[in-house]
């Protein structure tokens, strides 16, 4: 019996301390698991901010890149236009400078003609060489080659040559004989489909170039075709279209920085934000079109300085061949402006792409002397005057551009909570909690305070030490020791349960009290997530109220430029205009 008993001994010995050593073995695979987890969870995290800056240098890597093509593109380009089109350069200088050598006499009529000729020689097919062969005639009383000359010119570009003889005739003084030209030029035009060159009628109403005559035949003219077009509504919906691309180009960038608890919680953020862009917008647009009809301009007091500059701009325009490198060039311009970002360039592109266009219908030639008169080779004179005439579309953009970004507001701004909370070892899902902003303050903050209490007590209560569980193989061991054991010998069998029942409970009192700090850390934890949604609560609900503050200042813009788009109704070529009733002081009989 003393064998058995002692090998009874060894063995229940050796048992509990392959119980104490599996306890601490799984203690150390607990804390290691929760390590691992821990630096799982790390690691994701650094790994989604990785992804972050990746795309986000991605995207400014592309931005770059766009750029730097962009102005390759631009040098090849202008190398192009200058290679195909760079001789037309020396045919308009030519133009004007020999007007301005009739008027002084310094150069002889010999040299003239030599220029003319070689000019004819270089630049074939261009209409404007033949016609400064017409004018070298005409100053040497070479009447059958100057007619010859206006011939060619006229086969080669009949508009360009028409206005051309208008307005060098106007410009030496020849009023009947410009008039005619002019009246010519007008009657063969489709007010559907005008060519480029028709930018320099609005500049010559702008100068008042052509005296009471010809101020009264464009005014007729022009009144007839806008009366035509008036019926065709495609034709005007395209304007109004135009305007509304440029009220939607001044909306200010977002405001997310001045709002970020809002920006935080309330998934109507996007609305709030997109309307105060547009609110914002009304400012510039005040600014801006206040500033177009209020800028002084000067008119020139000699007739042949006022009509030079008008010349410079019809020869200068470039030819329809140049027309896609012009448009290829622009788009290039514009992402070098926009500092890479294609989207942003192809819009600003395409809402300005009728600039580029080989034929306009009228009210567009119009509405692109007013929104981009650099586009069609006009002053700032003739904006002014083609901002006034399109008051119309001006208005009706500005009404839908208001009324829309008003229906935007939402009516019922929410915050919404819902977020994921790493607690240790274990993930805390806050379910989804929305309220609204037309609730009172706190009733919101009572409702999120116990929708966190809701949710957080049956979580915390899930990483208690599950006892019940872990007692219940004790109990089997503790039974099996003392059948099996007690059979044989009933005080060591007593002996042996109480060695590893003891060993085992301090097992479990170690987990229980590990849990029990794990619960504390969880409870302190989601207390304090608990008090951070709280006070973003507050503070989405105090910047909600700076916002429609100032909204409402951004908003009221809004009756001052419609008064300021109202009056331009007076400012057209019929009200009064400073420059349409323009007269030369000196004109030559």
């Amino acid at each position: 019996m003393s064998e058995v008993d002692y090998t009874l001994r060894r063995q229940v010995a050796e048992v509990s301390n392959l119980v104490v050593r599996l306890g601490e073995q799984v203690s150390s695979v607990s804390g290691q698991v929760a390590t691992v987890e821990n630096h799982q969870q790390q690691t994701r995290t650094e790994l989604q901010q990785l992804r972050d800056e990746f795309l986000a240098f991605a995207k400014q890597a592309e931005f770059t890149a766009n750029v730097q093509r962009a102005e390759t593109r631009i040098g090849v380009i202008q190398d192009q236009v200058d290679h195909e089109f760079g001789h037309h350069k020396t045919v308009r200088r030519t133009a004007v400078g020999m007007l301005q050598a009739f008027d002084v006499g310094l150069v002889s009529e010999d040299n003239v003609r030599m220029v003319s000729d070689q000019l004819m020689i270089q630049t074939p097919r261009y209409w404007l060489a033949p016609a400064l062969v017409a004018l070298a005639s005409w100053s040497a009383d070479d009447r059958t080659l100057c007619e010859r000359g206006v011939e060619e010119a006229f086969r080669r570009s009949p508009d360009r040559t028409s206005l051309f003889f208008a307005l060098v005739l106007r410009r030496q003084g020849r009023k009947e004989s410009a008039v005619r030209w002019l009246r010519h030029y007008l009657l063969a035009q489709d007010p559907a489909a005008l060519g480029r060159e028709f930018a320099v009628i609005l500049e010559s109403i702008a100068q008042g170039a052509f005296g009471l005559v010809g101020r009264e035949l464009l005014a007729d003219t022009l009144a007839g075709w806008r009366e035509h077009l008036a019926d065709d509504a495609d034709a005007q919906a395209r304007q109004v279209i135009r305007w509304r691309d440029e009220l939607d180009s001044l909306r200010q960038p977002s405001s997310k920085g001045e709002f970020p608890r809002l920006v935080a919680v309330s998934p109507q953020w996007p609305y709030l934000d997109s309307a105060f862009s547009s609110a914002r917008a009304q400012q510039v647009v005040l600014d801006k079109y206040r500033a177009i009809m209020e800028r002084e301009f000067e008119p020139s007091e000699r007739l042949e300085d006022a009509v030079d500059d008008i010349l410079d701009r019809l020869v200068s325009e470039y030819d329809n061949e140049e027309l896609p490198l012009r448009r290829d060039l622009a788009f290039n311009h514009a992402v070098v402006g926009h500092d890479g970002d294609v989207v942003a360039a192809r819009k600003a592109s395409d809402a300005d792409s009728a600039s580029y266009e080989e034929t306009l219908d009228y009210l567009t030639v119009q509405t692109t002397a007013a929104l981009n008169p650099s586009a069609i080779g006009t002053s700032a004179a003739t904006q002014r005057l083609a901002v006034a005439a399109c008051n119309e579309w001006f208005f009706r953009a500005h009404t839908a551009f208001t009324r829309d970004y008003r229906k935007s507001v939402p009516q019922d701004v929410q915050a919404q909570f819902g977020t994921a909370h790493t607690v240790g070892a274990h993930t805390f899902q806050l379910p989804p909690w929305t309220c609204s902003f037309n609730n009172k303050l706190e009733h919101n903050e009572k409702s999120l305070a116990g929708h966190w209490d809701q949710h957080m007590a049956p979580f915390i209560a899930s990483l208690a030490y599950p006892m019940a569980r872990k007692v219940a193989p004790l109990v089997a061991v503790l039974a099996g020791i003392l059948l099996l054991i007690g059979a044989i010998n009933i005080g060591f069998a007593l002996v042996a349960a109480a060695v590893t029942g003891a060993v085992w409970g301090l097992f479990l009192y170690n987990g229980a009290q590990a849990a029990k700090r794990v619960q504390d850390g969880a409870r302190q934890f989601l207390e304090q997530a608990k008090r951070d949604s709280l006070h973003q609560l507050r503070g989405a609900a105090a910047e909600l109220t700076d916002w429609y503050e100032k909204y409402r200042a951004a908003d009221l813009v809004e009756a001052d430029c419609r008064e300021l788009i109202g009056s331009l109704a007076t400012a057209t070529t019929q009200g009064g205009s400073p420059f349409e009733g323009r007269t030369v002081v000196k004109e030559k009989s």
